[in-house]
């Protein structure tokens, strides 16, 4: 029997990831986004992204032995952006099998990095589920191993987040806190309402954006900025 055009990518993302499902309702549904139906890969990227954050520290922790923690911190931050796994979404083909609603196929979804980035951290989970955790961290292993001997140590390009939290931990107070106080809408209509809260600083700052990451940042840049203003640099 002649084999269907997505059955041949979800063949070719098996190849390039080094990982052969059991049980491939697992990877349907990591790359089945909400718009699509209630079976999707919100969960899957819930489990997926705190592998993928262990992971990623782990291998930064074993590759750089001398860098303090407030170094690697960025460095983590840097590789598990959404930009950096929506191109390594696109370099395995996940678009090309992503099952979408007709609103989202319409609007470009398949190639928006928000969606992207979502099903890449749901993919380890559903490696995760199928076989176990030391299954997952291989197929990290293999997507992230190139990126961290290529990372330039003296040219790290930080992102708000990122400098909001080293700032914060120079100086001794609690990290930041980020929470989702509303989500409405999908695809190009979605909006997320994010908090960012400074606990004992006593400030907490508030964003809109098109994805969770996005206010995330918008949020931090504006605590950032506040801080800069109270403190100095």
């Amino acid at each position: 029997m002649k084999s269907t055009p997505r059955k041949q990518h979800l063949d070719r993302i098996q190849q390039k990831i080094g990982y052969t499902f059991k049980q491939i309702t697992y990877l349907n549904q990591a790359l089945t986004h909400r718009s699509y139906g209630s079976q999707n890969n919100e969960r899957f990227e819930f489990i997926g992204d705190s592998i993928l954050d262990y992971v990623i520290a782990k291998m930064l922790f074993d590759a750089f032995k001398q860098l303090p923690e407030g170094r690697l911190s960025p460095l983590r931050a840097q590789l598990v952006k959404e930009a950096t796994l929506a191109e390594i979404a696109r370099e395995l083909g996940l678009g090309h099998a992503l099952l979408l609603g007709v609103g989202e196929l319409k609007s470009g979804g398949s190639d928006r990095a928000s969606i992207l980035a979502d099903a890449l951290e749901a993919l380890f989970a559903a490696v995760s589920l199928d076989a176990n955790f030391q299954a997952a961290e291989q197929v990290i292993y293999r997507l992230f191993a190139e990126r961290i001997r290529r990372l330039n140590l003296d040219t790290q390009i930080k992102d708000s987040k990122t400098q909001l939290q080293e700032f914060l931990q120079a100086r001794k107070f609690a990290l930041p806190k980020y929470r989702i106080e509303k989500q409405t809408g999908e695809g190009n209509e979605a909006r997320f309402d994010v908090s960012c809260d400074l606990g004992e600083l006593g400030q907490i700052f508030y964003a809109t954006g098109n994805s969770r990451r996005v206010a995330e940042q918008d949020c931090a840049k504006q605590a950032l900025a506040w801080l800069i203003q109270q403190f100095g640099k």
